[in-house]
C-alpha cells in the first residue's frame, strides 16, 4: 500500500535538511563513482581506451566537509578519436554551479512549504533570483526535455506540472535521503548532453 500524503508531504519537508547533512553528499558520491566506474569500463564507440580526463567545477551549496569531492566532474577522453564522455551523475544537474540537490530542494515553492526552505536559502547564499530561475526551469523547460518526453507515461496519476518540482519529488518514496536518492537518479540523465 502507498504513502499517505501527509507522510509524502513530511518527506518533501524534510529533503531540505539533506542540503546540511555530509553523509547525504557522500552518498551521492559514491552513486557517481559507481557510474563513473561503469563508464570507465566500457570502450569508446571507436574501439579507443578511455582515460580519465575530470575537468574543474566549482561547485556552490555544498558542505565543506565533501567539497573537495565535488570539485571536479568525472569524465574520461578515448585515446584513439579524442571523444569526451561524461558519465551521468547524481551530484551535477548539467552545468549549473549549484549541486542537483539545491536545484531540487530550494526550487520547492515556498508557499507550499515551511520557512525553513527559506532560511536554508539563505544560509547557503542562493540568491532568489537564481531561486526563481530555477523554478521557471521546472515549470517551462523540465516538461520539454527528453527525459520527462520518455519517462511521464510512467507516472500514473500523472505528476502535476504547475506543481514541479514537488510534485515529483511526492512521487519517490521512502525515508528523505532513500526517495532523494532515487529522484536524483532518475534526474541523472539531465547532467550530460545526448
Amino acid at each position: 500500500m502507498g504513502e499517505s500524503l501527509s507522510t509524502k508531504i513530511e518527506t518533501i519537508k524534510v529533503c531540505h535538511t539533506l542540503l546540511q547533512r555530509p553523509e547525504f553528499f557522500q552518498l551521492l558520491v559514491q552513486i557517481d563513482t559507481e557510474l563513473a566506474t561503469q563508464m570507465h569500463a566500457s570502450a569508446c564507440q571507436c574501439g579507443g581506451v578511455l582515460h580519465r580526463a575530470n575537468y574543474a567545477r566549482k561547485p556552490k551549496a555544498c558542505p565543506e566537509e565533501v567539497l573537495g569531492d565535488f570539485v571536479s566532474r568525472w569524465s574520461f577522453c578515448c585515446n584513439l578519436c579524442r571523444k569526451r564522455s561524461t558519465p551521468m551523475s547524481v551530484r551535477f544537474l548539467g552545468r549549473r554551479v549549484y549541486v542537483a540537490l539545491a536545484v531540487v530542494v530550494l526550487a520547492v515553492s515556498r508557499n507550499k512549504t515551511n520557512a525553513a526552505i527559506a532560511q536554508l536559502a539563505q544560509t547557503l547564499e542562493v540568491p532568489e533570483r537564481t531561486i526563481a530561475r530555477w523554478r521557471q526551469w521546472w515549470l517551462q523547460c523540465f516538461g520539454t526535455t527528453a527525459l520527462w518526453q520518455a519517462q511521464c507515461g510512467r507516472f500514473m496519476p500523472s505528476v502535476e506540472m504547475t506543481e514541479l518540482p514537488q510534485s515529483l519529488m511526492a512521487r519517490f518514496t521512502g525515508a528523505a535521503h532513500e526517495a532523494m536518492g532515487r529522484l536524483l537518479m532518475f534526474l541523472s540523465p539531465l547532467s550530460v548532453r545526448i
